[in-house]
């Protein structure tokens, strides 16, 4: 990049304190995911940790670029970490999926084998990864030519993330359809019956899901839109555009995980009662025999 002396870094002076507040903000969620990983022992959360790392030391970077605006080495670590810790959110989130259909014991309600779930989007997600990765690292080293195939190899890795986040939400939305129309023992006996309007128990922690899910996929549209505008396009140029449609809805999607934790929902145990009244051993058979006539139609 510093080979081409036409290449701007940044068109704007970088924001000090939004900088320093952002990486502060990210600091405080990533220590408290780190807590609830040590105390729920939810190892599936660790690429989450990483991707909060990731925003931390990005954004210090950032702060840095306020004042060494014309320093490649600061602003690739700022770009390319900011750029890729949404990855590792999704590679978290997509295992969370195969965990609430394993723990519901819904595995013949999802069209996609649980055992292929994790690895079907993960792999997916790894895809995303080394492409923006690699489209980074190209950015940061070379003439205007390079450059730009860089940009173009980063919409790319952008173009799978969307795919295959498009892809899990729909999985995600079938098997919720589905448990719905054919509840599993285990989904009635875990739902909250408390009618709160976030529920902490399984459909609460689907909702959350979503909502990151949908956090990702809007921050990614804008990471396409800016990489296929190019260094001199007007999203690239605005700096709030960044603080709007990735900072503060990856900050968001870290919080969102924050309060409603996996481990709230995966860590409980369904136990059967010691002493079954006959209601609950007729509601026990009643629902088997609906998901027996449910299969057979299937």
């Amino acid at each position: 990049m510093a080979s081409d002396s036409s290449y701007v870094l940044y068109h704007y002076t970088p924001n000090l304190p939004c900088a320093i507040l952002l990486a502060v903000l990210f600091a405080l969620t990533t220590i408290f995911h780190l807590y609830q990983r040590i105390k729920v022992h939810s190892k599936y959360f660790n690429p989450f940790i990483v991707g909060g790392i990731f925003q931390i030391i990005g954004y210090g970077a950032r702060a840095g670029s306020h004042f060494y605006m014309h320093s490649t080495i600061l602003y690739a670590i700022q770009s390319l970490l900011i750029l890729l810790a949404p990855t590792l959110y999704a590679a978290s989130i997509y295992m969370v999926l195969g965990r609430i259909i394993s723990f519901l014991h819904g595995e013949h309600l999802s069209y996609i084998p649980v055992k292929w779930m994790t690895k079907v989007f993960v792999a997916g997600d790894v895809l995303s990864f080394i492409l923006q990765a690699a489209g980074g690292g190209i950015m940061t080293s070379g003439s205007e030519n390079t450059i730009k195939i860089g940009q173009w190899v980063i919409v790319a890795g952008l173009c799978v993330q969307l795919m295959f986040f498009g892809a899990f939400v729909l999985t995600s939305l079938i098997f919720h359809i589905k448990i719905i129309r054919r509840p599993t023992i285990e989904s009635e006996r875990s739902t909250d019956k408390h009618g709160s309007i976030w529920p902490r128990d399984w459909r609460g922690l689907l909702f959350a899901c979503y909502s990151t899910s949908l956090l990702i996929l809007i921050r990614s549209i804008y990471r396409l839109i800016e990489f296929v505008q190019g260094n001199d396009g007007y999203v690239i140029s605005h700096e709030v555009f960044l603080y709007v449609f990735d900072a503060a809805m990856m900050f968001s999607v870290m919080v969102v995980m924050n309060v409603l934790h996996p481990s709230f929902v995966l860590n409980k145990r369904i136990e059967s009662p010691t002493v079954q009244s006959d209601r609950d051993i007729q509601w026990k058979s009643d629902v088997e025999m609906q998901q027996h006539s449910a299969l057979s139609r299937d």
